[in-house]
């Protein structure tokens, strides 16, 4: 990464390799900033100095007239012309603006290009997560080690990071509604472009962001998740159930799987890290799922810094519902036509895979987006130091909730020229929705035999 590129390097570079004691929370001062010059999530509420980064005013907060919930969100930003396309030919005149998977793409890929749209800041969630995320940024610690955090609830734990284990906690706990009710397809297209879609049907009770919830009630849980696969045939009745938790030295993470030819639920140790994800055709690892989750114990986290980069943003065109599967899902890549990428301050974390553990990733560099703490794009090198898969995540704001979430995510095979794209929801009746609720019950290994169908 070449110095110039790096807009401000936090004064953390010398602990940004995690030590194995849990380090200090901010002080009030620090956190009386959130919500003043930095924004209640921690991210710098001005814009930049050239005008390309306009200043945070509080992002999408109330949906357009005449949406229903279980639409497809329209687009607020439709009358937005494109500035200009990258692509192979004038790469190099943005390159301090683009992420090492993105250059590999436009250069391994005549027909891709990254059409850039005017930044639109439009990331917001409910007020009382601000007003939990103040709280814990003067209260939550790492625990011993990083695997897993302490002393908040409701909000961001680390809205002003320290080091980049700080920084991938506040993905991996952002908050995503209370409850997500979705079902979406999935692909994983051969090289000449064939593909056979899957379908999944996923409930998720995010605990840890959950109104109302206490450290009393939350009994470690950080989330509770419940998917089905319905498509292809093949796979249609497997259902997997993730337990996740905040401490994770205390208890790790608890799976277990429904097998219809079985019939029997058994317990899955193996869902985490660098096991095949479900579905994926072994185009991702499962802790790929939704750009990063699970345990960041394999890995040293080193926080580089912050950086103005083209990411995925406002992809409401490619979360359309006048568009089909096919008209997206081309070989190779995502039809580029759909896609909107925008200028906005990342923060940049490299991940090394200690050397007492195992990953198929030796290397991985997060880009994490200022204003919603979402992993928007990450390269991930082999054990030879090849950069061998990149992964973006399309980002829309669900302005009914509202949270920043994926309308769409992609993980590329750059050696193979192979890539898994999933959550696309355009032909689907109802889309995501979060104004559902569930039980714990709905969430049990007895649950879990109820959902087999076969």
């Amino acid at each position: 990464m070449r110095r110039k590129a790096i807009i401000s390097i936090v004064s953390v570079l010398a602990v940004g390799l995690l030590s194995t004691s849990a380090l200090a929370k901010v002080t009030p001062d620090e956190a009386a900033k959130l919500g003043n010059e930095l924004t209640p999530l921690g991210a710098e509420k001005a814009g930049n100095a050239a005008g390309t980064i306009p200043a945070w005013e509080g992002g999408i907060t109330t949906p357009p007239a005449g949406f229903k919930v279980g639409d497809h969100h329209p687009d607020p930003f439709a009358e937005d012309k494109v500035q200009f396309t990258i692509t192979k030919e004038n790469m190099a005149q943005y390159a301090d603006q683009l992420n090492e998977g993105q250059k590999a793409m436009l250069t391994n890929y005549a027909d891709f290009k990254m059409k850039i749209y005017p930044t639109r800041r439009s990331a917001s969630v409910p007020e009382r997560v601000y007003e939990a995320t103040k709280k814990n940024a003067t209260s939550v610690e790492l625990i011993e080690g990083g695997n897993g955090i302490t002393g908040g609830i409701g909000g961001y734990p680390f809205p002003i990071p320290q080091n980049g284990v700080e920084a991938i906690w506040n993905h991996v706990t952002r908050y995503r509604g209370d409850f997500t009710d979705r079902t979406f397809v999935f692909a994983n297209p051969t090289r000449s472009g064939s593909y056979t879609l899957g379908k999944e049907h996923s409930i998720i009770w995010w605990r840890f962001m959950a109104e109302g919830m206490t450290d009393e009630s939350l009994n470690n849980d950080l989330l509770m998740f419940k998917q089905e696969l319905l498509a292809p045939p093949r796979d249609a009745g497997r259902v997997l159930l993730v337990h996740d938790t905040l401490d994770q030295e205390k208890e790790g993470r608890r799976a277990w799987t429904y097998n219809p030819g079985q019939r029997r639920v058994r317990r899955a140790p193996n869902i985490a890290f660098d096991t095949p994800g479900v579905g994926s055709d072994g185009q991702r690892t499962t802790d790929d799922y939704d750009m990063y989750n699970g345990s960041p114990i394999r890995y040293d986290w080193k926080l580089i810094g912050k950086k103005e980069m083209y990411i995925p943003y406002n992809n409401y065109q490619l979360h359309s519902d006048q568009l089909k599967y096919k008209d997206i899902i081309k070989p190779q890549h995502l039809n580029a036509d759909y896609l909107r990428y925008e200028l906005h301050r990342v923060w940049v974390v490299e991940a090394n895979l200690k050397d007492e553990f195992r990953h198929i990733y030796k290397k991985r560099v997060f880009y994490i987006d200022e204003d919603s703490w979402h992993v928007a794009a990450t390269d991930k090198y082999d054990k030879q130091d090849q950069l061998w898969r990149y992964s973006e995540g399309y980002l829309i704001n669900y302005y009914d909730v509202p949270v920043t979430w994926l309308t769409a995510e992609v993980h590329h095979d750059l050696l193979a020229g192979r890539y898994q794209v999933m959550y696309l929801d355009n032909e689907e009746k109802d889309t995501f929705r979060f104004d559902k609720t569930f039980k714990a019950k709905e969430f049990s290994t007895n649950a879990l035999r109820r959902s087999g169908r076969r």
